[in-house]
C-alpha cells in the first residue's frame, strides 16, 4: 500500500526531475522521462544529476545503461534511497531528506521585497547573488526565462539589489524549491521571502524540496516536515 508520505516523495521526485530536465535543456542537453526514471544521455550541468528515479525499486541495470558512465562525474539521484549502485562503480556522495510544507503563508514576515526574474539582466543579478563569488554564475542561462514552469525568485533591498532567492519549479501537484540563498543571514532570511512569493504565485500548491544538515533544521523551523530519504550516487571514474 502506498502511504501519504510515499505519495509526497513521488511527487517531489517527479518535480525535481522536471527541474533537472529544464536546467539540462538550458545547457543543450535533452533528457528522457521513462516509467522508472528521468535520464540524460550526456553529462548534465554542474550540481545536476544524470538520472532521477521516479518510483521505488527502479531497475539498476536499465538505469545505468541510459546514462554516460565513461565520462567523469556521472551522478544518480536515488529518490527513494533503495538502490545499491556500488557494483556499477558508484559511491554514495551524500544523503538528504525530501521535505514538504502545506500550502500556507509564511509564519514570519520578510523585510525584503521580491520579484520573479523576467529578463537577462535580472537573471544575471540573481545568478551572481546566488553564486556569491564562487565562479559558477553562468550555470543559470537565459533559456530558463522561457520555461513556463520555472520562476527565479529574487528577494531585494529597497535599492534593488538581489540579496536572497530561490528557484521555484511548478508541476501538476506541487511546487519545488531549490537553490535557496541569502547573502546575509542564510536560509533563515531567505525562507520567509521565498515562501511569501510561492504563496502568492501558487496559493493552492504545497511546497517540496530536499535539504540536509543545518539547512534541513532551518527548513523545519519554517514549517517543513521530512517525508523520506534520498541518496546521491557519484560514479568513481
Amino acid at each position: 500500500m502506498t502511504t501519504p508520505k510515499q505519495l509526497l516523495v513521488r511527487a517531489a521526485a517527479r518535480n525535481n526531475a522536471e527541474w533537472c530536465a529544464a536546467m539540462s535543456r538550458s545547457h543543450g542537453v535533452t533528457g528522457e522521462f521513462g516509467t522508472q526514471a528521468w535520464t540524460a544521455p550526456a553529462r548534465t550541468p554542474l550540481y545536476y544529476p544524470d538520472a532521477v528515479t521516479l518510483v521505488p525499486g527502479a531497475d539498476r541495470a536499465a538505469l545505468v545503461a541510459r546514462i554516460d558512465t565513461a565520462a567523469p562525474g556521472a551522478c544518480v539521484k536515488d529518490s527513494f534511497a533503495d538502490l545499491d549502485l556500488t557494483a556499477a562503480g558508484f559511491q554514495v556522495l551524500f544523503e538528504a531528506q525530501w521535505i514538504h510544507r502545506p500550502a500556507s503563508p509564511p509564519a514570519a514576515a520578510s523585510d525584503l521585497a521580491w520579484t520573479v526574474a523576467g529578463d537577462p539582466d535580472t537573471l544575471r543579478a540573481w545568478a551572481l547573488a546566488w553564486d556569491n563569488g564562487g565562479g559558477n554564475a553562468d550555470l543559470f542561462r537565459a533559456g530558463l526565462l522561457h520555461d513556463p514552469a520555472t520562476s527565479l525568485l529574487a528577494g531585494r533591498y529597497d535599492d534593488g539589489r538581489v540579496v536572497a532567492g530561490a528557484v521555484a519549479s511548478r508541476s501538476d501537484h506541487v511546487v519545488g524549491i531549490s537553490n535557496v540563498f541569502a547573502l546575509d543571514g542564510g536560509p533563515d532570511v531567505a525562507w520567509p521571502v521565498v515562501l511569501d512569493a510561492v504563496n502568492r504565485l501558487f496559493p493552492t500548491l504545497p511546497v517540496v524540496g530536499y535539504e540536509q544538515g543545518d539547512d534541513l533544521v532551518v527548513a523545519i523551523r519554517h514549517g517543513f516536515a521530512p517525508v523520506g530519504t534520498l541518496r546521491i550516487w557519484l560514479h568513481g571514474s
